[in-house]
């Protein structure tokens, strides 16, 4: 193991020390990921003297887009054997464009650490990663290694976007899929309340989105940012948020997509407090869903299903201050949630102990959150959890001395 002179000599050509090329990496990475980079000069000086031989995809290509080379003519070397016999680009694709006076690189270069010509194979590859990152989350929920999957993948897709010649029509599909895989970055970090990191994931997909010209895309993140607005208590702009989702022509074609963007609204004024208005957003999202025809859609929208449905109406008649509603459409959703969707199950389980505790069921309310508990030991959801710590302080609030609720308190205790 080595020194890396050619990495030196490139620093030396940009007139570049490293604490100023420690800022730029971190600005890069904050560029692709919505999220300040936290590298160091020591990080610098494990690259100068070849400690680490192939940066990982949050380093490395923020590398190539400083420096403007692939990260191969900066003399680290890949780990794959595939990679390392790959044939060299023609230069004319390599150059670095840098400004006179700051010596700072204003011109990415095309080609860096990606393929000369992305194809719609590159989609598929890319959309088969991106669809594993969905099972992930059904599984485990926000759990911070499907952000960070996410978010590389995101990153990965955006320097072959920047690096390599393409069709439209790959280019569009590509940036859709980025700004796609970026939205599960960002509900990642929303079911871990995580909600700063979520906005920003969705600054970037908002961009990407728009890059795409894609109403699907579009309205995929009007959605999540509906969902970080309520984290938010921001009910007004759950609603902008919603109307916005519902003005794209997806939602306008297809009814599944109007009752979704709707069902937002109807939580948003159910929030504010405006009942009538809420109930007439649920039941456009009840026509609406009832129209809705078998197709082939995103893999993004296949948790919205008639389970959904009633989970989502029952958060709605929650806010509106009838638990017994809400506690029927729990029982519904539960009994017709598929198998993989763990990650609803529990959250769905938790808010159905809430709905009993709010009616005074509190012996029965600790037994469904016993139940929740342990399902939510499978998985990392902070939204479940908070609400579990809900129904805790309701049943300790009643002061009950009933044996069987003091024994459920005791219980509830070891929840979280």
């Amino acid at each position: 193991m080595g020194e890396n002179q050619k990495f030196a000599r490139a620093m030396d050509e940009l007139d570049m020390s490293q604490p100023e090329l420690v800022r730029r990496l971190n600005d890069e990475i904050g560029e692709l990921t919505g999220r300040e980079g936290r590298l160091t000069t020591r990080d610098v000086r494990r690259y100068l003297k070849g400690e680490t031989r192939w940066p990982h995809a949050k380093q490395r290509i923020p590398i190539e887009r400083v420096f403007g080379r692939p990260a191969t003519d900066l003399g680290f070397v890949p780990r794959s054997k595939k990679a390392q016999e790959a044939p060299p680009e023609d230069s004319v694709h390599r150059r670095t464009f840098v400004t006179a006076t700051t010596g700072t690189v204003v011109g990415a270069v095309a080609g860096a650490g990606s393929r000369t010509r992305l194809g719609l194979s590159d989609v598929e590859r890319y959309g088969d990663e991106y669809a594993k990152i969905i099972a992930q989350d059904k599984a485990l929920g926000g759990a911070q290694k499907v952000e960070n999957a996410a978010v590389e993948l995101a990153m990965r897709i955006q320097s072959d976007l920047g690096g390599s010649r393409a069709s439209a029509r790959t280019r569009t599909k590509l940036y859709c899929l980025a700004s796609n895989v970026t939205c599960s970055a960002a509900f990642a970090a929303i079911d871990a309340q995580a909600r700063t990191r979520a906005r920003g994931h969705l600054d970037k997909a908002v961009t990407l989105a728009g890059l795409s010209g894609d109403s699907e895309t579009q309205y995929h993140v009007w959605n999540h940012l509906s969902m970080v607005a309520v984290q938010r208590h921001d009910f007004a702009e759950v609603a902008a948020a919603a109307d916005a989702a519902r003005s794209q022509s997806i939602a306008k074609n297809d009814p599944l997509y109007a009752s979704l963007a709707h069902m937002r609204r109807a939580n948003a004024l159910a929030g504010a407090g405006d009942r009538p208005g809420s109930l007439r957003a649920l039941a456009a999202a009840e026509r609406s869903f009832d129209r809705r025809a078998e197709l082939e859609r995103p893999p993004w929208i296949g948790f919205y299903d008639q389970a959904e449905f009633d989970g989502l109406s029952s958060l709605v008649w929650l806010k509106l201050g009838e638990p017994d509603r809400a506690e029927s459409h729990l029982h519904r959703a539960l009994t017709a949630i598929r198998p993989e969707l763990v990650r609803n199950r529990t959250y769905y389980s938790a808010h159905l102990a809430l709905s009993q505790a709010t009616q005074g069921d509190l012996e029965l309310a600790c037994s469904t959150g016993d139940r929740t508990a342990a399902m939510l030991g499978r998985i990392r959801s902070k939204r479940t959890s908070e609400t579990l710590v809900k129904v805790q302080k309701i049943v300790a609030a009643t002061g009950s001395k009933e044996p069987g609720v003091r024994a459920g308190l005791e219980r509830a205790r070891t929840w979280i």
